[in-house]
């Protein structure tokens, strides 16, 4: 079912395509025809990469929003076929399917699920997997299933087969590394590009392993920060969707350190969470566009 406002259902159209002339027209043309009204409308043209990309919300009267959508979409088809693009309409209050992974940390999924619960993110979170059993008393507050399974070198191929069978049987689109504190093989990464988001400090590569916050307190920092990207086979490389940061001084401990550094990886992973779930993170080359 669409939701929407009173007797109108709202849409959103994502397009990206090799760039050229006459795009906008043709898309809003097509919009036009089949009877819509453009509400929001985001585009950019990649130099770099010569790609154009598109982010349009759409209103349309509400007695039969399937219909709507049917007419949609048949109006767009050839415009779309023309332009050899990928694009996408969805209904924009519908929510993402989201598999939340994690470890031990409790901070980031609290925060999401916290937020989920309470109407800010629009996402679907129908289990939290993770390999240590720690976090199955959170997932159950907030009425989530929760499964664990030990991670070894022996046992990660069958964990990473349960995220690939949970994905297909759970229509998952979204997966979140909620500090899963493991590294997810080539295979898998390949086989979920595009959809899973991690998040990490901001002191990577200087301050690796075990305490890194004792490890910048040690050092003198005075930024700490946070950076939400898609995963990759390349450790920590993935194109960037989110980065934040704040400053800090010598005053502070350890500890404290730590707890302005996990507020930062929450917002952070929220923020990304969020964009990804209103259809306005794109992928161009090694880097993201957002709307």
């Amino acid at each position: 079912m669409t939701l929407g406002f009173g007797d109108v259902s709202m849409w959103v159209l994502t397009i990206a395509c090799a760039d050229r002339p006459g795009i906008v027209h043709a898309v809003s043309g097509g919009i036009v025809t089949a009877g819509g009204n453009i509400v929001e409308a985001h585009q950019f043209s990649s130099l770099d990469t010569g790609r154009f990309f598109q982010r349009i919300q759409i209103e349309t009267a509400a007695a039969d929003a399937e219909s709507d959508r049917a007419v949609i979409e048949s109006a767009l088809a050839p415009v779309m076929d023309r332009l050899r693009a990928e694009w996408t309409l969805v209904p924009r209050d519908r929510p993402i399917r989201t598999l939340v992974l994690a470890s031990k940390a409790a901070h980031v999924v609290n925060d999401l699920l916290y937020r989920r619960r309470s109407g800010y993110l629009n996402i679907d979170v129908p289990l939290v997997l993770a390999n240590h059993p720690d976090l199955e008393p959170l997932a159950g507050f907030y009425g989530v299933d929760f499964e664990h399974h030990p991670v070894t070198p022996e046992t990660k191929p069958a964990f990473e087969q349960r995220v690939r069978d949970l994905v297909e049987a759970l229509d998952i689109e979204l997966v979140v590394l909620a500090r899963y504190m493991q590294i997810l093989s080539p295979d898998l990464c390949a086989d979920l590009s595009g959809r899973v988001i991690n998040i990490h400090h901001s002191f990577l590569p200087g301050f690796k392993g075990a305490n890194p916050y004792r490890q910048a307190h040690a050092r003198g920092v005075k930024l700490i920060g946070a950076t939400a990207h898609f995963v990759t086979a390349t450790l920590d490389e993935g194109p960037i969707i989110e980065q934040n940061v704040v400053r800090v001084d010598h005053t502070k401990s350890p500890h404290q350190l730590m707890a302005i550094g996990q507020d930062q990886e929450s917002s952070t992973l929220r923020e990304a969470v969020r964009l990804f779930a209103e259809h306005r993170v794109f992928l161009d080359g090694a880097r993201t566009v957002i709307f």
